[in-house]
């Protein structure tokens, strides 16, 4: 009983759906384990191709009014992480993400969804490019069930506001984690 409440407590805090949602569930056809060349960053001595995996999710909860996705890695040396992509006010009647919809220009993101600035400084999505010869790091792909139709933010809302409203209004979240390394 010990052991399950530790495990139960850790799940907790580091967001995993365990502990948050009961039914929630995230996916990806594109993501499995190992980001690929696909998810790696254009730029900063990395090249990939920077396109955002598909994601699905299901069993949302009862009283969902809207949809989010963020990406983060917890292990940037920054001191507080770094934040690859935030994408809200994804309609409720939306269940997926297309691979690439992280790209602005492509327009496959879902109509009325706003896709605010990351730490790379612009929206959209941003793939993976930690420190050479650090160890792989994690990216933490989550979908958060919200209580309200449209959180009131823009592109250039930074990620620490719209992180701080997505957990004020989540009725439930789902993650899946990723590691990448160079």
């Amino acid at each position: 009983m010990k052991k399950l409440l530790s495990v139960t407590l850790l799940a907790g805090v580091l967001g995993f759906s365990t502990a948050h949602a009961a039914g929630l569930t995230l996916k990806s056809r594109d993501i499995s384990g190992q980001l690929t060349e696909s998810q790696i960053f254009s730029g900063m001595g990395c090249t990939g191709r920077n396109i955002s995996p598909e994601l699905s999710w299901s069993d949302a909860p009862a009283g969902t009014k809207s949809f989010a996705v963020t990406v983060y890695d917890p292990d940037a040396p920054t001191g507080s992480g770094w934040w690859h992509w935030l994408i809200f006010n994804i309609p409720e009647s939306i269940t997926e993400l297309k691979t690439n919809a992280g790209n602005p220009g492509k327009l496959l993101a879902p109509g009325g969804s706003v896709q605010s600035i990351t730490d790379f400084g612009k929206p959209g999505f941003g793939g993976a490019c930690p420190p050479v010869g650090d160890k792989p790091h994690r990216y933490i792909f989550t979908v958060y069930a919200l209580d309200v139709q449209k959180l009131d933010l823009g592109e250039n809302t930074p990620p620490a506001m719209v992180g701080f409203l997505l957990n004020h209004h989540a009725i439930a979240k789902s993650s899946i984690m990723a590691y990448f390394g160079r």
